[in-house]
């Protein structure tokens, strides 16, 4: 088994090789390839990675693929989300592992039991209610780090705080008719994060029945902060759940460990917001020893004039765990 473990997560902002993109991905790679050198992870998540196609070939993650040409990365074993055939990956918003380690299983989960909702704002009205689905599946690994320890993987990518269209309630893109009709859409979209949230602490507990003692890490971009309902569901605190005997099967965020003035992974509107997390099992906590936050060049893209092509990197910072395993 390694003595030391670096795990990842990383959010890249949609990564793409667009024809006549600005920035272009070669002025995005001058500078994102660095910090994945920084980062030195031994397994990492990553988030928002879009997909390219050539003709007669499947879609395929080709700016990944440049990305991380000429960095030990390029040489890990990868597994990332596809579409319902298996056939290709997704044309954006890819969720991607890689592993120094051997990915010996993994799997891909889609929405289930998404709840049922009647729009009460829509235009003309909703006359019956519809499901509320999410669109971002959950990526799950089961990692092999040597011939008796195995380490679950999930990364995810959680329904961001943009509310969610509502018929005839939009004047454009960015301008809506009503208050109401705002808030709904807000609501909405607070809905499909909470379902992801549910169906990851579904997947956790499932490990834990066959195994309390399983080694479990949750990575991602939640678009929620610690404190916030998405965390709380996923974290199972016994503060929350009032069950002592639960105690084994709570999640705790790695960030913890940082200090509350460096502790954000994006910036919005003039503050640092912590919604790039690593939750883990009691079991691999024993293990933790400290967290880091590449956070030294985040950007406010809420800010007057800052396009991306000011600034070609990611909005988010990368979030490393270290671990030190028992040999």
């Amino acid at each position: 088994m390694p003595t030391s473990l670096r795990i990842a997560t990383f959010n890249l902002e949609n990564l793409d090789d667009r024809a006549n993109m600005k920035p272009t991905l070669d002025e995005r790679i001058t500078l994102m390839r660095p910090q994945l050198m920084r980062v030195n992870a031994d397994i990492l998540c990553l988030q928002e990675v879009h997909g390219q196609e050539q003709t007669g070939q499947p879609r395929r993650l080709l700016a990944l693929d440049k990305l991380l040409a000429t960095t030990p990365y390029s040489t890990y074993h990868r597994i990332s989300t596809m579409v319902a055939d298996g056939s290709q990956v997704y044309d954006e918003r890819n969720l991607v592992i890689l592993s120094r380690f051997e990915i010996v299983a993994h799997q891909q989960h889609k929405p289930t039991d998404p709840p049922m909702y009647r729009m009460i704002t829509a235009i003309p009205a909703q006359q019956q209610a519809e499901e509320i689905a999410w669109e971002r599946p959950i990526l799950q690994a089961n990692i092999k780090l040597d011939a008796a320890t195995s380490l679950h993987v999930f990364n995810v990518h959680f329904k961001s705080k943009i509310p969610t269209d509502i018929p005839g309630q939009k004047i454009n893109d960015y301008t809506w008719k009503s208050c109401t009709a705002w808030a709904e859409g807000s609501f909405i979209s607070s809905m499909k994060r909470m379902g992801q949230a549910l169906q990851t602490r579904k997947l956790v507990d499932a490990l834990f029945d066959s195994d309390e003692n399983a080694r479990v890490i949750i990575c991602g971009d939640f678009n929620a902060e610690a404190d916030e309902v998405p965390l709380e569901a996923i974290r199972g605190d016994v503060e929350n759940t009032g069950n002592p005997k639960l105690a084994k099967r709570v999640l705790v965020p790695c960030e913890r460990t940082v200090p509350e003035s460096a502790r954000f992974s994006l910036i919005h509107q003039g503050r640092g917001t912590m919604l790039d997390h690593l939750l883990v099992s009691r079991s691999l906590l024993a293990s933790y020893r400290t967290t880091e936050i590449h956070n030294e060049f985040l950007h406010d893209e809420s800010a007057a004039f800052a396009s991306d092509e000011k600034f070609p990197e990611s909005d988010h910072a990368p979030v490393v765990a270290e671990f030190v395993l028992p040999s």
